[in-house]
């Protein structure tokens, strides 16, 4: 008796004209295992850094923690969903690098073999948007591109020895260009995106990877750019996309309403840190800046889109559930406490117990997340499923 392969012919491969394979759901499970380890152990390290009881007392865990949430948890799963998109076998060389190298950040190998995982896995991912860009050439991909080249950026030089710190705003870069890339491609149906609409979109990636270069060389010049760059992308997000439009929807397009606004509020915590502060590399304002992006925007988009992009990658239905709005709001309130309040007027206990929250807030979501994937829409009513089916992108072939 054979055992079935984790991967699926397709295509030529599939004719037996060539060796091009995709995995199965099964296959694609185990990536966004790996992740989910790096997001254990991520917590871990958080749980180390605000000087609380943790299962793993490591100091690895903690010198790796933002590496490890940025590229071994959110750069695994949103590479996955790219891979899942291109239909090509080799695409997933990325999350698998990516989640690899998180899986040797917390192992005893050497860290240098992590880094270059995450070198070499980002530097796939710029292969995986130049076939999108084949496919068809538009804004949203370009601006994810500069998303792109800001994580090989980041990659390369933490192989090379410079610090996470310096190199912090290279690392927002990353995912948050990545993310209104993607915010782009989804409001084209919103009446006030046009070319002129667009062409500032890609004028304010370009101003941001411009003041993240010159920050790495002149700090007192690039933070205040950078500053105004983040600030201007949050006035187009708010203006244009068509997410603020839905608030007053219901389901799941009035959950998304929700929570991606709030992600971008906290942009304006950052984008207002870089133009008045400048340079931050430790303290309360560099673990707000960081905590702002990561958490109250980077999380929150993924509780945003989780419902959407889960199905994508799994073939299963994570229907939207009403108990989704406790971890959202618990992640925003916590960090509210944590930022507002602990970080900007020095009250360790609240950046403590702000930041065991949001853990708590993270573990929650993925808890329910993970209870809805089983249950699929078993207990949804006919009427609730129809409205929160999600819908297909023909650009990219990928539930969005």
């Amino acid at each position: 008796m054979t055992t079935p392969s984790p991967y699926r012919q397709t295509g030529s491969a599939a004719r037996g004209a060539g060796p091009t394979v995709r995995p199965t759901v099964a296959g694609r499970l185990v990536f966004l295992l790996l992740g989910g380890i790096a997001l254990l152990a991520g917590l871990n390290g958080a749980l180390l850094l605000l000087g609380v009881w943790a299962p793993i007392d490591s100091a690895r865990l903690a010198e790796v923690h933002g590496p490890l949430m940025v590229f071994g948890f959110v750069g695994t799963v949103v590479v996955l969903e790219r891979a899942v998109a291109v239909r090509r076998g080799w695409a997933y060389l990325s999350p698998g690098l990516l989640g690899s190298g998180g899986i040797a950040l917390i192992s005893p190998l050497p860290v240098i073999l992590g880094q270059a995982a995450l070198v070499a896995g980002s530097a796939v991912l710029l292969v995986i948007y130049a076939e999108i860009w084949r496919r068809q050439a538009a804004v949203s991909t370009g601006v994810q591109v500069l998303g792109a080249l800001a994580g090989l950026m980041v990659t390369t030089f933490w192989l090379r020895g410079i610090g996470i710190p310096q190199l912090a705003p290279l690392l927002i870069l990353y995912l948050v260009l990545t993310i209104a890339g993607e915010r782009l491609e989804l409001s084209r149906i919103s009446p006030t995106v046009d070319y002129r609409a667009e062409s500032w979109m890609l004028g304010i990636g370009l101003t941001l990877c411009f003041g993240a270069v010159v920050a790495l060389v002149w700090p007192v010049t690039g933070y205040p750019l950078l500053g105004v760059g983040m600030l201007a992308l949050v006035a187009w997000l708010f203006r244009h996309d068509v997410a603020t439009r839905l608030v007053r929807s219901t389901g799941l397009p009035r959950y998304m309403a929700c929570c991606l606004p709030a992600g971008y509020g906290w942009l304006v915590v950052v984008g207002g840190i870089w133009l008045l502060r400048g340079p931050v590399y430790s303290g309360p304002g560099y673990d707000a800046m960081m905590h702002a992006v990561f958490l109250g925007f980077v999380v929150s988009m993924i509780m945003a889109h989780a419902p959407t992009i889960l199905p994508a990658v799994l073939r299963r239905p994570l229907p939207y559930r009403p108990i989704m709005y406790l971890p959202a709001a618990l992640l925003h309130l916590s960090l509210l406490a944590r930022v507002l309040l602990g970080d900007a007027y020095g009250w360790p206990v609240l950046v403590q117990w702000g930041g065991i929250v949001n853990i708590v807030a993270v573990l929650l979501f993925v808890a329910i997340a993970v209870v809805s994937v089983v249950r699929g829409n078993a207990m949804l009513p006919a009427r609730t499923v129809q409205r929160v089916a999600p819908s297909v992108s023909p650009v990219r072939g990928s539930l969005l």
